[in-house]
């Protein structure tokens, strides 16, 4: 098997391991308020975790390899960090909320965009993850590629699960939610693609890519979830969530590498 095959087949089983992650859903009854905020306080502590190892952290160690410079990697994450705020600020402020998506009846549209947001954020952070594993093939170390191929599945899982959960609380079907959650870890195999296919290409736009979603994420995680959680009068909850999903994901990050 080729080197482009082997990019595109290891981005796309660790893009499916966010429907993995889905699964538990199923076994899920009501769903509580309380327990909506506790969960996606969880989920904010997973994309914060994220966010700083499986995405800054990497975005810094790419650009220092490129440009030699800590300093010029610094501000190459920093310009990044800041479009990637910017762009999910201004998806917020012009995308049309009462059309935003037709939700399921019960949801209001203010939610509904908010758990969108926290969707395209999660997708556009799953872009440079599959391009960090096709770059991994496209160097010629097959044992590195298929090393971040695993690490990077199995931290998917976790937020394939958070995606589910929030359109769970949003109203959204069983199967719409998993079939969602799925479907934000297939744009890895397009970014796999990319990186195996063009590495001169993807590894100078790499650690753009992972500072840009990092901003998308952060900007999420401020302006919508957290505030969300703290809405209804279990804080102390949402904060608590908050904490456990960020060891977690720190723990999957850290020690997946």
């Amino acid at each position: 098997m080729g080197t482009l095959q082997l990019g595109l087949l290891a981005s796309l089983l660790a893009g499916m391991a966010t429907g993995v992650g889905a699964l538990p859903i199923f076994f899920i009854r009501d769903v509580t308020q309380k327990a909506q905020d506790i969960m996606l306080g969880f989920g904010a502590g997973v994309m914060l975790a994220a966010t700083a190892f499986s995405l800054i952290i990497p975005g810094i160690e790419a650009a220092s390899g490129i440009t030699g410079s800590k300093v010029s990697a610094a501000f190459i994450v920093a310009a990044g960090l800041l479009l990637g705020g910017i762009f999910l600020w201004l998806s917020n402020k012009y995308s049309p909320h009462e059309h935003f998506i037709k939700g399921p009846e019960g949801s209001s549209s203010a939610n509904l965009r908010r758990i969108w947001l926290f969707i395209i954020a999660i997708t556009l952070h799953n872009l440079p993850e599959g391009l960090a594993v096709g770059v991994g093939f496209g160097g010629g170390d097959s044992a590195n590629g298929l090393a971040l191929a695993v690490g990077i599945g199995l931290q998917n899982m976790p937020e394939g699960l958070v995606v589910a959960l929030g359109l769970l609380a949003a109203k959204y079907s069983k199967q719409t939610a998993f079939l969602i959650a799925l479907a934000t870890g297939m744009v890895e195999p397009i970014g796999g693609l990319l990186g195996a296919g063009a590495v001169s290409v993807a590894e100078p736009i790499l650690p753009w890519a992972l500072a840009f979603a990092a901003g998308a994420m952060l900007f999420v995680i401020s302006d919508e979830i957290i505030p969300e959680t703290h809405r209804k009068g279990f804080e102390t909850e949402s904060t608590a969530g908050l904490m456990v999903g960020f060891v977690v994901m720190m723990i999957l990050d850290v020690t997946l590498g």
